[in-house]
């Protein structure tokens, strides 16, 4: 963790709180706890999500897609069943 993060973040907590006490200047120290734990986690959240679109979701992992012809079942089949 670079000092640019660990910056980005506290920005991120500290815009947070400010935000609470703009809606309720009588928050109380719990709530204001826990705007600063979401402002930071959020700020790693938006990093993520931008740099998703704006790379154009080059991280993405390649879905594997299972194949539709699956022999391996061992259930009865239409015409396979013993009275």
């Amino acid at each position: 963790m670079g000092i640019k993060d660990f910056i980005e973040d506290a920005a991120g907590a500290v815009v947070a709180e400010q935000g609470l006490e703009k809606l309720d200047p009588n928050a109380n120290l719990l709530e204001k706890g826990a705007a600063l734990v979401a402002g930071y986690e959020g700020t790693d959240f938006l990093k993520g999500k931008v740099g998703e679109l704006l790379g154009g979701g080059q991280n993405e992992q390649p879905a594997t897609e299972a194949s539709s012809d699956d022999t391996s079942d061992n259930s009865p089949q239409d015409g396979d069943q013993n009275a």
